[in-house]
């Protein structure tokens, strides 16, 4: 602790994301694995040449003098994980697949007993072993010369030499000759891996799996979407792949309905493989597989982001590029006698199961925390490489603001309903959505009859009948809802964009009701409700969230009681499912469909008669409750190392003339890691793995501004956390030079941000629920350019300093100090009961 003080006094905190700031740089992190570690940025196109010059002096030398603090951020992260009942199941599971390999030996953030014995020097050590040119890749996607790009690399990296690393020979793991049962427990719902060990990415046998795993699961048309999701014979179940350079792993999970037991889920989970052993599954499916890969594959090229971790994982593997882009074309030529071999040959009782069990965890631990003595962070001082960096002027890019009447078609069907369509001109790809604006707050049946609509069929089609024939066409389609909405979307291939609307048409007017279904379902819905009240996530972002804005009564609580539930009849959902699109409503196209087209088709299948739509009812009225005094309120969960605090103050209805400045506040206060509050928070005194503050933008010009802050951290930091980020909330540090590292990132992003493809129907409609109708970034650009930063701290005096506060704190409360909360305000200690309704 002393000598990083010492350390931090030639040190200048966040240099290098002051430096990403001003190239405005986006989706700056870094993470690492049992293979590589990756550091990811999204940066504008003419910052190129500076961002190479940046991460080739990032590193060539790195002096890594926060070492202390840091080290405390990866024992908030190793509590996290200790928490995090689906990282025990994980860890069970490749400790008993891999007991030989460092995918089982080692997990990727090491034990309690490695991180207490850390080493600055052997850090470094390992920085020069493996930090050397033949151990790296720059992988790179977007607006680009290649032959320019290169030619860049080499004058800013052609120095870093090669050297030799280390061989690393795997671990040859001994045959698994009977099943191995493992449990862990823990609060959360019960669920369970079943994992099968083959060789590594790249090999035959991987691709084999590849085949397997989605002719078992695939969301639509696989044997467990079949035969036990779409039958409801578990809650859910599902199959993924973890291919490695040296092992793939084939990992199939479930969740059990209620009064089943996880030995139930397990045995019908492996009775599917046995299907597939005895290539009880249709001819077609193999075909429909490799069709659906391809879809996908046209989905993920679109992003940048995805075409650069394709090239990661590549390069990760080992796997030649010419391999990697054949995969689909070798998958295609894998016969159904190749699957039913392989599958008989591999699949046996050569697997781990791991069972998480809801219960005391009794072999719980956490990481005591080490003496921290909080570091001063300098923010106004620049090294020279800054200052160098600072005096660039690379072709400025300029900003790109939508004009939606040039940019989307606002046409009419018959009914007078309204019809946005944009052309997709790059793939062949679709997606139509139908949105009525009501939801479960005009009705509280809605999301049971969404929910429902997933298990039925019409006279023609059983509903596992349905999804095949969709697969087979490559389409897929969906009904969902929310508080206010209910959205049926179609997507997949366009040239089957016709049979896919006349499918959807036909079961919207001919679906059947299913009685059992219902039941199933019902007691399903139950079974989620009591999961959630074990689920942490869901009971702070959702539950407790929800409480701190609207009080006891609140959209979040108005869902039908278990009586209501039961007592439906399964004619009243399939009625209220035919009726939907008879309200008013409006559709999005996004596709390669002429207008013309899509018109005709939509007039003749959809609309039909021209009689007229219904109009919406009113829906029940939530009240955001005003912030007018402190109050506390604690949730109690047992055997919680971390505790989990947001804090929320509502501020006026939504004014657009704020944007700008909430924009420009949250940029320098409260995101990311060049912010005050993660500076402050995590670096300077290492009070929170994670920590940020946010002003918020509604959705709608009928809500409220919040002003909110959130703290993950260890219990007994709870008072010095809270008063740490009490502090900044009240008085905003002030930097120059972090302001404007902040303004310029700002109007870096806009200029080099594009808004493309479907999401510009998106931001129109986002706009308009605002009541605004052009392209608000407009707004926020100019005014920006001069906004001073006397001026933020006027918004930060007038909208953020003297908050009252709403203080939601998630955790084991026999390791909380209520004493320091009741200095805060009047604490409320809420049941689980009370804020779930149920």
């Amino acid at each position: 602790d002393s000598v990083s003080q010492l350390a931090s006094l030639y040190a200048i905190p966040n240099e290098y994301d002051k430096m990403l700031s001003i190239i405005g740089a986006k989706g700056t992190n870094a993470y690492t694995w049992v293979e590589q570690t990756v550091y990811t940025n999204d940066i504008p196109s003419n910052q190129l040449e500076t961002w190479l010059k940046i991460e080739a002096e990032r590193f060539r030398n790195p002096i890594m003098r926060l070492f202390h603090t840091e080290l405390e951020t990866v024992y908030e992260e190793k509590n996290i994980s200790l928490d995090d009942d689906g990282n025990k199941a994980w860890e069970a599971l490749f400790a008993n697949l891999f007991p030989t390999h460092q995918y089982g030996t080692q997990t990727t953030i090491g034990t309690i007993e490695d991180l207490k014995n850390p080493s600055i020097r052997k850090v470094i050590e390992y920085y020069k072993t493996y930090y050397v040119s033949n151990n790296m890749a720059i992988c790179l996607s977007g607006d680009l010369d290649p032959e320019r790009t290169i030619e860049l690399i080499d004058k800013y990296w052609g120095n870093k030499q090669p050297s030799p690393v280390p061989e690393f020979i795997p671990s040859v793991e001994k045959p698994i000759t009977k099943p191995v049962e493992k449990e862990v427990f823990g609060r959360d719902a019960e669920f369970l891996y079943i994992g099968f060990r083959f060789p590594g990415a790249g090999s035959r046998e991987a691709d084999l799996v590849k085949m397997i795993d989605m002719i078992l699961a695939n969301s639509k048309a696989g044997l467990l979407d079949i035969n036990l999701n779409q039958k409801q014979k578990v809650l859910s179940s599902g199959s993924f792949l973890v291919d490695m350079k040296d092992y793939t792993a084939h990992v199939l999970s479930g969740n059990p309905r209620e009064g089943q037991s996880l030995e139930d889920v397990k045995k019908l989970i492996l009775e599917q493989i046995e299907l597939l052993k005895k290539g009880e599954f249709p001819d077609w499916l193999l075909q429909a597989v490799v069709n659906d890969m391809k879809l996908n594959e046209i989905k993920q090229l679109e992003s940048n982001r995805s075409r650069a971790h394709i090239f990661v994982d590549a390069f990760v593997r080992d796997i030649p590029w010419e391999k990697e882009v054949e995969l689909t074309e070798r998958l295609s030529k894998i016969t159904k006698e190749d699957i039913v071999k392989f599958a008989n040959e591999n699949y046996g009782n050569n697997y781990v199961v791991v069972y998480k069990r809801t219960g005391e965890d009794k072999n719980s631990k956490h990481v005591e925390k080490p003496l921290i003595t909080p570091l001063e962070v300098n923010r106004e001082d620049k090294s020279d490489f800054l200052k160098s960096i600072e005096s660039l002027k690379p072709e400025e890019i300029s900003p790109e603001f939508l004009d939606y009447s040039k940019e989307i078609r606002f046409e009419q069907l018959k009914n007078n309903v309204p019809l946005l369509y944009r052309k997709n001109q790059e793939n062949g790809f679709f997606t139509i959505s139908f949105t009525v604006d009501m939801g479960s707050n005009h009705n509280k049946k809605i999301p049971l009859a969404t929910s429902y609509f997933d298990y039925l069929g019409t006279s023609k089609y059983s509903a596992s009948e349905l999804k095949q024939e969709f697969y087979k066409i490559g389409c897929t389609y969906s009904l969902s809802s929310d508080y206010e909405s209910v959205n049926l979307t179609i997507s997949g291939l366009n040239e089957n964009f016709l049979k896919a609307v006349e499918l959807t048409e036909e079961l919207l007017t001919d679906i059947q009701p299913d009685d059992q279904a219902l039941r199933n379902l019902v007691n399903d819905i139950l079974k989620i409700r009591a999961d959630n009240k074990l689920n942490k996530d869901v009971i702070l972002w959702d539950a407790m969230f929800s409480y701190g804005k609207y009080g006891p009564r609140s959209p979040f609580k108005n869902i039908l009681s278990e009586s209501e539930l039961k007592s439906l009849k399964a004619s009243e959902l399939t009625e209220l499912i035919k009726e939907l699109l008879t309200y008013r409503h409006r559709v999005t196209y996004y596709g390669p469909e002429d207008l013309d087209k899509i018109i005709d088709i939509l007039n003749r299948l959809h609309v039909k008669e021209n009689t007229g739509l219904k109009e919406l009812p009113e829906a029940e009225k939530f009240d955001e409750i005003p912030t007018e005094q402190n109050q506390v309120i604690v949730v109690d969960y047992p055997d919680m190392v971390q505790a989990e605090i947001l804090l929320m103050s509502r501020k006026g209805l939504f004014n657009k003339e704020m944007v700008p400045y909430i924009n420009i506040f949250n940029e320098y206060f409260g995101s990311g890691m060049s912010g005050i509050v993660f500076q402050e928070i995590r670096e300077s005194k290492a009070l929170a793995y994670s920590t940020f503050a946010s002003f918020t933008i509604p959705k709608r010009k009928d809500q409220y501004h919040y002003n909110i802050a959130y703290l993950g951290t260890q219990s007994d930091k709870l008072e010095e956390a809270l008063t740490a980020i009490l502090s900044l909330l009240e008085n905003m540090p002030e930097s120059e030079a972090s302001f404007n590292a902040a303004k310029k990132q700002l109007i870096e992003k806009i200029n080099t941000e594009r808004i493309t493809k479907s999401s510009i129907i998106s931001s129109y409609l986002n706009a308009e629920k605002l009541g605004i109708n052009y392209d608000i970034r407009k707004d926020v650009y100019e005014a920006v350019k001069t906004i001073t930063i006397d001026q933020l701290s006027s918004f930060h005096r007038e909208n953020v300093k003297n908050s009252k506060h709403t203080f939601l704190i998630l955790g084991d409360t026999s390791k909380l100090k209520i004493s320091a909360l009741e200095k805060l305000g009047k604490v409320q200690f809420v049941s689980l009961e009370e804020l779930f309704g149920y």
